[in-house]
């Protein structure tokens, strides 16, 4: 599970420190990217790993930012599979127990099949970096 921001301003409202790391990735960085950022604040705690880390995204969608701009806040967000099963690989592959245990979808990829789950990159207590995956 991951949170998502519309920008580096919303970012700063759940992370005290964003190590210059991290601000480079956010601007340079291409493919989507979840950074693990240490010592989140205002979060609920369910969303904090036990090692006191959030994966947060900032995507760049349009839809998403208008989104998360609207709401003026984080929002959660997962894969659209049940823990061990494979991830869809398109929206026609998601389970109807996903869809039917939700309140709303959206389906924005319009059949899509090409869409690549998104580099997730750990930022160390010592700001260094770790790929998680590429």
């Amino acid at each position: 599970m991951i949170c998502l921001v519309a920008n580096q301003s919303m970012l700063r409202n759940y992370i005290s420190h964003i190590p210059d790391s991290a601000i480079k990735i956010i601007n340079t960085e291409t493919q989507p990217t979840t950074i693990i950022y240490n010592n989140p604040k205002y979060l609920a705690n369910n969303l904090i790993a036990e090692d006191s880390t959030i994966a947060i995204r900032i995507p760049n969608h349009k839809f998403c930012q208008e989104l998360l701009l609207q709401y003026n806040g984080a929002i959660v967000s997962t894969s659209a599979n049940i823990s061990g099963q494979s991830t869809p690989q398109s929206f026609k592959e998601i389970t109807q127990d996903i869809i039917k245990g939700v309140d709303y979808v959206v389906n924005l990829q319009h059949e899509k099949t090409d869409v690549n789950p998104s580099k997730i990159i750990k930022i160390n207590t010592d700001g260094s970096l770790k790929i998680i995956r590429e």
